[in-house]
C-alpha cells in the first residue's frame, strides 16, 4: 500500500479496519489534491484558479436519508421526531460493507478539528474516495499545525464513499433511495454513501457537535458570527439558506468569526469551522467583493457552478444545475477574518428571514420571549425554482434554524440560548431580507443597501434609540424611521398597492406560524406561547 503525507504512524487506516488499500494519501495540501483530482477527472480548474466539480443528481443534502443508531446512549435522549432510527446491526453491516468496498482502492485522509475553542473542539478524521472532497473538507474545517499531526488521534471518524450504493433492506435506509448518511454516536463514526454532495461531510461534524456540546453548557448554533474591529462587540446571524447569513456577516467594517456554525459557551462564542461555504448564485464582485475574491482564486472549491468550456470562466448566474451553487474556501481568504475564530459574548443577535410573502417588516426588535418563539419557528420562505416541482411561495419552518442537524429535542437548544440571552442582556432583531411591495413574483427583493443599513444600525446601537410601533400582525416592535432607509419600507402595507390583499396575506402567514408552533407548545412556558404572532388590532 502506498502512503503519502503526514500522519500518526501508530494510528492509520488499518487500525480502523480499512485494509488492503491501494493507497492512502494523508493530509495532502491544495497543490497535491488539485493534481490528484485533475488526474482522476473529478474536477476542472476554472478561470481564477478555483477547482470546479459537479455533484451529479444530488445537488444538496439529503436530510431524509440521515439515520442515527438507536442504542443505550441515544434511545432516551435523541429527538426521534426529527431523526430516523437505525439498528446497531444495520450500522455494523454497513461498516463491514464499506470496508469490503474500499479494498484495492485509493483513499484520501484529512485530520482536522471541529471547533476553534480547544476546550470544546473535536478531533475529526475524514476518509474520502475523491480528492476534491478531501480538499473541500480541508478548507471547511480547522487544520492543525503540521507538528500536531504526528500525535493526532481522532475522536470522530467520517468515511465518505459516493460510489457505494446502500441497500435499504440490508442497511436500514429509505426504500427507493440511493444515498444514506449513518451516524453512530456511541462509537463516533459517520458513514456517507451514494452522494457526491460534499456538504454532507461538514454537516455531519456539525450534527455530532450538536449532540455532545449541550452537556458542556455550550449551545451549538446554525449561524454566522462577526465582531467589531476592537473585538468588544460580537454578533450572531441566524438564517436558513438564501437569507443572507454569509453575505451580511462578511462585513468589511467588522471581523468575520465564521459564516455557518458557531458555539456559545461560558467564555463566549467560537467558530466550529475554518472555512466558509457561500452560495454563489448571482454572485458579483460589485455586490459581494470579499466573497467574490475568495471564490475566484486557487484553493477555492466550486460546486455545480457552470463555466464556459473554452474560457473556463464561471457563470454564477446559471442555475441550470441547481439554485444551490456553492463555493468553499478557508477563512484566511477573507481579509478581515478572525485568526482565532473566537470572540466574547454577543451584544446582538439577528434572525434572518427571506419572507417571500412580502408582509414582514425589514427589521423588528424582539422581546426575549419573542426571540425564543422565532428561534423555535426558524422561518423563511421557499420560492419557485429553489426546489424541484415548487410553484409559487411556500413557508419553510426549520426549528432553531437548523432542524436537520438537531439530534436532541429543540427545547434543549432553545433553553440554552434563552439562558445566555438573558444572562448577557443580548438584543435580538428579526430582519426580513425577502420581498417588499408584494409577494414573490409581484414585489421586489428588499434592497440589500437598506438591509445592510438596518443591520449596521442594530449592531452599533443606534437602532435601539428609534421610535417604535407595534406591528399589528406579529406583535413585535418596528422602528418608524431609520436614517438612510426609505420610510415606507418600514411599514410593509404602505409598499403594497392592494391593501386588502396585504391584509389577507399577512393573516395567512400569521396562521402558518401558529399552526407550525403547536408541536412546541408542550415544551415552552406560557410567556413564550403568548409571544406568538396574532392579529391583535385592525390592519392599518
Amino acid at each position: 500500500m502506498e502512503e503519502t503525507g503526514v500522519r500518526n504512524s501508530a494510528y492509520g487506516a488499518d487500525k480502523f479496519g480499512l485494509n488492503d488499500l491501494a493507497a492512502v494519501h494523508w493530509n495532502l495540501t491544495e497543490p497535491s489534491l488539485y493534481e490528484h483530482s485533475i488526474a482522476a477527472k473529478e474536477a476542472t480548474i476554472v478561470e481564477g484558479g478555483a477547482l470546479s466539480a459537479f455533484t451529479g443528481h444530488h445537488t444538496g443534502r439529503s436530510p431524509k436519508d440521515k439515520h442515527t443508531v438507536d442504542d443505550d446512549l441515544t434511545h432516551d435522549v435523541l429527538w426521534w421526531d426529527g431523526n430516523r432510527k437505525m439498528t446497531k446491526d444495520n450500522f455494523a453491516t454497513m461498516l463491514a460493507d464499506f470496508r469490503a468496498h474500499v479494498k484495492g482502492k485509493k483513499l484520501f485522509a484529512q485530520d482536522l478539528y471541529g471547533g476553534a475553542d480547544p476546550t470544546y473542539r473535536i478531533k475529526v478524521r475524514v476518509f474520502t474516495e475523491y480528492a476534491w472532497h478531501s480538499l473541500f473538507i480541508r478548507q471547511l474545517l480547522i487544520r492543525p499545525e503540521v507538528a500536531e499531526l504526528a500525535a493526532f488521534v481522532p475522536e470522530l471518524t467520517i468515511i465518505d464513499l459516493p460510489s457505494f450504493k446502500p441497500d435499504p433492506k440490508r442497511h436500514g435506509g429509505r426504500e427507493g433511495s440511493d444515498t444514506q448518511v449513518a451516524i453512530d454516536f456511541t462509537n463516533k463514526i459517520v458513514l456517507i454513501c451514494g452522494s457526491s454532495y460534499a456538504g454532507e461531510m461538514k454537516k455531519s461534524v456539525f450534527t455530532t457537535l450538536n449532540f455532545y456540546l449541550p452537556a458542556k453548557n455550550v449551545v451549538p448554533m446554525h449561524c454566522s458570527a462577526n465582531v467589531s474591529n476592537d473585538g468588544k462587540e460580537s454578533a450572531l446571524f441566524f438564517g436558513l439558506s438564501g437569507t443572507g447569513k454569509t453575505t451580511l456577516s462578511a462585513d468589511p467594517n467588522r471581523v468575520l468569526i465564521g459564516d455557518d456554525e458557531t458555539g456559545w459557551g461560558p467564555e463566549g462564542i467560537f467558530n466550529f469551522e475554518g472555512g466558509c461555504y457561500a452560495k454563489t448564485i448571482k454572485l458579483s464582485k460589485e455586490a459581494e467583493p470579499m466573497i467574490w475574491d475568495a471564490t475566484n482564486r486557487f484553493g477555492a472549491v466550486l460546486e455545480n457552478v457552470t463555466f464556459d468550456p473554452y474560457t473556463r470562466k464561471p457563470n454564477y448566474d446559471d442555475d441550470s444545475k441547481t439554485e444551490n451553487t456553492r463555493s468553499a474556501y478557508p477563512l484566511e481568504f477573507i481579509p478581515n477574518a478572525s485568526r482565532s475564530g473566537r470572540a466574547g459574548h454577543p451584544k446582538n443577535i439577528i434572525f434572518l428571514a427571506a419572507d417571500a410573502f412580502g408582509v414582514m417588516p425589514p427589521v423588528a426588535k424582539l422581546t426575549p420571549e419573542q426571540a425564543l418563539y422565532h428561534f423555535l419557528s426558524g422561518y423563511t420562505a421557499k420560492v419557485a425554482g429553489t426546489e424541484k416541482g415548487l410553484v409559487g411561495v411556500e413557508p419553510e419552518f426549520s426549528t432553531c434554524f437548523g432542524s436537520p442537524f438537531l439530534p436532541r429535542n429543540p427545547s434543549v437548544y432553545a433553553n440554552l440560548l434563552r439562558d445566555y440571552i438573558n444572562k448577557h442582556n443580548v438584543d435580538v432583531w428579526l430582519v426580513n431580507s425577502g420581498w417588499t411591495g408584494g409577494k414573490y413574483g409581484v414585489g421586489r427583493r428588499m434592497p440589500i443597501k437598506a438591509t445592510r443599513t438596518l443591520v449596521t444600525a442594530a449592531l452599533n446601537g443606534s437602532l435601539k434609540n428609534a421610535d417604535f410601533r407595534t406591528d399589528p400582525y406579529f406583535g413585535f416592535a418596528v422602528p418608524t424611521s431609520v436614517p438612510g432607509v426609505e420610510p415606507h419600507l418600514l411599514n410593509p402595507i404602505k409598499t403594497w398597492q392592494n391593501k386588502a390583499e396585504f391584509d389577507e396575506t399577512a393573516r395567512k402567514l400569521v396562521g402558518m406560524f401558529q399552526k407550525n408552533f403547536t408541536k412546541f407548545e408542550k415544551d415552552v412556558t406560557a410567556d413564550v406561547k403568548a409571544a406568538a404572532p396574532e392579529v391583535r388590532i385592525a390592519a392599518e
